[in-house]
Order: C-alpha cells, then sequence, then structure tokens
C-alpha cells in the first residue's frame, strides 16, 4: 500500500516542479524582451538587440489570416504616422515557402519592412499559438507588449493608447 503512495507523491512533486518552471518560460511584460533575429525579405537582418533607443512593433501575421490583414492598414498609419519618433515596425510573415510571392505582394501596400518567420530566430516569443501577435518593446529593451496574452488584434486606436506613449519616453529612464 506505501508503494502508490510513494509513486503518487513522487508525480505530484514532478508535476509541481513543472508548473513552477512554466512562467520561466513564459514571456514577462515589463522584464527584458528576449533577443530576437529576425531575416528580412531583402535578405537583410534585423536584430532587437541592436534597436535599442527604438519603439519596437513586431506583428507576426500570414496571407491566409484574415484579422491580420484587417489590422495592417492600421499598422501602416501609424507607422507613417509616427516613424520620425524612433518607431520601427516589422511585420514577420509566418506562411509556408509556397506563400512568400503572395506575402511580397500584400506587403507593397505598405511602408515597413517584411521578415521571413521560417528563417528567422523568434524562439524567444514562445509558442506561436495564434495569429496575429503583436509584441511592442521600448526604447530600453523591456517587453510592454506580449503578443500571446490579452486581445490579439491591434488598431489604431489601441496602438495610439499602448505605444505612443512610449514614443515620449528616453531610452536611459
Amino acid at each position: 500500500m506505501a508503494q502508490p503512495f510513494r509513486s503518487l507523491r513522487k508525480g505530484l512533486l514532478v508535476l509541481a516542479l513543472l508548473l513552477t518552471a512554466v512562467p520561466g518560460l513564459a514571456l514577462d511584460v515589463g522584464k527584458p524582451a528576449p533577443d530576437l533575429e529576425i531575416v528580412l525579405a531583402d535578405g537583410k537582418s534585423f536584430k532587437l538587440s541592436e534597436a535599442r533607443g527604438e519603439v519596437v512593433v513586431i506583428n507576426l501575421w500570414a496571407t491566409w489570416c484574415e484579422f491580420c490583414r484587417e489590422e495592417m492598414p492600421a499598422l501602416e498609419s501609424y507607422y507613417r504616422r509616427h516613424k520620425a519618433e524612433g518607431l520601427r515596425l516589422v511585420a514577420v510573415s509566418m506562411d509556408d515557402a509556397g506563400a512568400d510571392a503572395l506575402a511580397r505582394e500584400v506587403m507593397r501596400a505598405y511602408s515597413y519592412p517584411m521578415g521571413v518567420g521560417r528563417q528567422s530566430n523568434l524562439r524567444g516569443l514562445g509558442r506561436i499559438w495564434r495569429l496575429p501577435m503583436t509584441f511592442v518593446v521600448d526604447r530600453r529593451g523591456i517587453l510592454r507588449r506580449d503578443g500571446s496574452e490579452g486581445e490579439p488584434r491591434v488598431d489604431l486606436q489601441s496602438l495610439e493608447r499602448e505605444v505612443t506613449p512610449l514614443l515620449s519616453e528616453s531610452a536611459s529612464r
């Protein structure tokens, strides 16, 4: 009779350890953002660590995602309005290789760069389980919006509310 209880106790201990480890794997708003390297469609590379001093918006999208395509005009409008204030915006296509031409065609309507998700190092973002996902990093490299939490979509009002205050902050604060 003691053996089943020992096994149960060991199982509960393993479960408790796993549960306490999970938060360490999650992104923490208010903590340094993970260092990402995004391969852009033009072959250049964007490294989040090299964007210190800028406010960075990373939007994960796909051509087949209707909600993604609906929010792109708002991202474009916001980007044009604020890019001179130190805003960087990168739209990362999460499409398969077969949709690259379509993704490039879609992005011709927008002035911000496109990254190619499958060629990029996005591991620091955790599991990408839905689209769209939008992440915001402030000038000091601190994660301010975790795209896997809360409302998945952005619009002009939410960008103004969440990102604009970050543009007025200094990088050394």
